[in-house]
């Protein structure tokens, strides 16, 4: 355990005693303000992979029926794989990691991986068209992509340097992202994080004219969602599920939003879902 997890964990808890004492929550909850902060090596590994490393943390449903459950052990453990392999390509500290994933492990494994290196995360979602992707990738000055193996074929007409990364079939000029399971275990960062060094950066809905960049840190997300605990009234014991895939704003949101809990997450690969009870009732007959 690192020194920042102490003031995270007491917010955190704060905030679950009182779940049904608004006035006392609001008069009393403090803010953890650290200098230095990292939630994939400062909470993620420290504390959830430490203290729960058998834990179910995810489910992964798919169309076909298909199940499979990783826990917060394997996904720290997968996720600094990927973290020495995406560094020995090039993705280091502040570069920004476009990423078009639907609800499949990866999502988690990037989100995790980008966050230990400190690169900054752009969220996109997989439906976006080609002039959408160009705009991405120059506004945002993207170093690297990492995406579906169906959207990955529709960067043939966007260019620029960045580094290409597939996630499914292989895809010509793209570095498949299967090869990371061959990578250290053991990952090691180049140095602290700061609490106000970017995390990721947002593209708006753009509704009224084109999206645009929102940024946030590694704290305004991170330890910001312990608001969205407190909402929605997580505990320990929650399952929380998806039944859609990620757009872009939502996909850093998946990670978070049960802020320093051992919360399981169910997530169906499917993009579509009739009901949330269809949803729910799945997650809760498959255990």
């Amino acid at each position: 355990m690192t020194s920042v997890t102490e003031p995270f964990r007491t917010a955190r808890d704060f905030l679950l005693t009182h779940r049904t004492d608004y006035d006392t929550a609001y008069a009393q909850f403090e803010w953890p303000r650290p200098e230095c902060f990292n939630f994939a090596i400062d909470w993620f590994d420290a504390v959830l992979a430490a203290e729960h490393p058998e834990r179910v943390a995810l489910r992964i449903i798919e169309s076909d029926g298909t199940d499979a459950s990783y826990t917060f052990a394997e996904l720290s453990r997968r996720s600094n794989q990927l973290a020495n392999w995406l560094r020995s390509h090039g993705v280091k500290r502040g570069m920004r990691v476009l990423v078009l994933l639907g609800n499949q492990v990866e999502l988690w494994e990037t989100t995790l991986a980008v966050i230990k290196l400190g690169a900054v995360l752009v969220p996109a979602a997989t439906l976006l068209t080609l002039d959408d992707l160009r705009d991405r990738v120059t506004r945002a000055n993207v170093g690297a992509v990492i995406a579906r193996s169906e959207v990955a074929e529709r960067f043939v007409d966007v260019p620029g340097s960045y580094l290409r990364i597939v996630a499914g079939w292989p895809v010509e000029g793209w570095l498949t992202y299967g090869d990371f399971a061959e990578s250290s275990e053991l990952f090691i960062s180049d140095g602290p994080t700061k609490a106000d060094d970017p995390l990721l950066v947002y593209f708006t809905s753009g509704t009224t004219a084109l999206p645009k960049l929102a940024e946030h840190t590694h704290t305004s997300y991170p330890i910001g969602h312990l608001s969205t605990m407190y909402w929605i009234g997580l505990q320990p014991v929650t399952y929380t599920s998806m039944c859609r895939a990620p757009v872009g704003r939502s996909t850093p949101g998946r990670v978070f939003s049960p802020p320093g809990l051992p919360v399981p997450r169910c997530a169906f690969s499917t993009t579509y879902v009739s009901s949330p009870q269809e949803c729910w009732t799945s997650c809760a007959t498959r255990g």
